[in-house]
């Protein structure tokens, strides 16, 4: 599918949660896939998941939103240098401030 969706050279490549039915080893390998083809094409994605992980792996920028009704409620930049290391103290630092976006609960 992403073979297909590269072949209209399109601007800018729309996924949402393109890999959430695929087993751990499967994901990891199409995660690493969609990485090599970024590098390859610096085409612009929007990327849309709901595993933290995989939002600091792939991610340049991550937009955390709100739930009822979908606001923006934080944009968290991750500069963590690529190849990222999933298993390196910074990977999971980047995970942890995600994390902190995520269950901090608004002021009403």
């Amino acid at each position: 599918a992403i073979a297909r969706a590269l072949a209209y050279n399109p601007g800018v490549l729309l996924m949402d949660e393109p890999f959430a039915a695929l087993d751990a080893l499967t994901r990891g390998e199409m995660q690493r896939l969609l990485a090599h083809v970024w590098r390859e094409t610096r085409k612009t994605i929007v990327y849309v998941t709901h595993n933290v992980a995989e939002a600091v792996y792939l991610g340049d920028r991550v937009v955390v939103m709100t739930p009822h009704p979908g606001r923006v409620k934080a944009i968290v930049p991750v500069t963590l240098p690529r190849p990222r290391d999933p298993l390196s103290v910074e990977f999971l630092e980047q995970q942890k401030t995600l994390i902190a976006h995520l269950t901090r609960q608004e002021q009403t």
